[in-house]
């Protein structure tokens, strides 16, 4: 039997809210060393908000040096501005390799994991690179 999807995502993805600022995600991302994030709005999965979403919004206004006014504009930002949408996800059944597919060819890091319109986990491609390692996910 093929190994799913369900077998190595996370089940306790951090999520935000797509009216929260980019300064929250900022926070989330650098102290929880996360590089993706689900965003919800009223319990549905409504986009998902990247490191690379957030570079973009961060360098499209501001250069590094002015560290100050660069998180003045992510504090006033919305995430549903910048966040990807809509999500590209995939099923608790899927095979792992469908989700690899789809992330190498979408060009993505992670996939949300939905059933129905519920997330259910996130599936990253750190965690298909340690099931091909033969690495197994330890919970969370």
């Amino acid at each position: 039997m093929e190994d799913r999807v369900r077998d190595i995502m996370g089940t306790h993805p951090v999520t935000i809210s797509a009216s929260d600022r980019l300064s929250t995600v900022e926070d989330i991302m650098t102290l929880g060393h996360v590089r993706h994030m689900p965003v919800v709005q009223g319990g549905k999965l409504v986009g998902v908000v990247s490191e690379r979403d957030l570079l973009r919004a961060s360098l499209s206004i501001l250069s590094e040096h002015r560290d100050a006014e660069r998180r003045a504009f992510l504090h006033v930002v919305e995430i549903e501005r910048v966040m990807s949408t809509p999500p590209i996800v995939v099923e608790p059944e899927a095979t792992i390799e469908e989700a690899a597919l789809i992330m190498a060819e979408k060009k993505i890091g992670c996939l949300p994991v939905v059933e129905g319109d519920k997330l259910a986990g996130m599936v990253t491609e750190t965690d298909i690179l340690q099931w091909v390692a033969g690495v197994r996910p330890g919970p969370g």
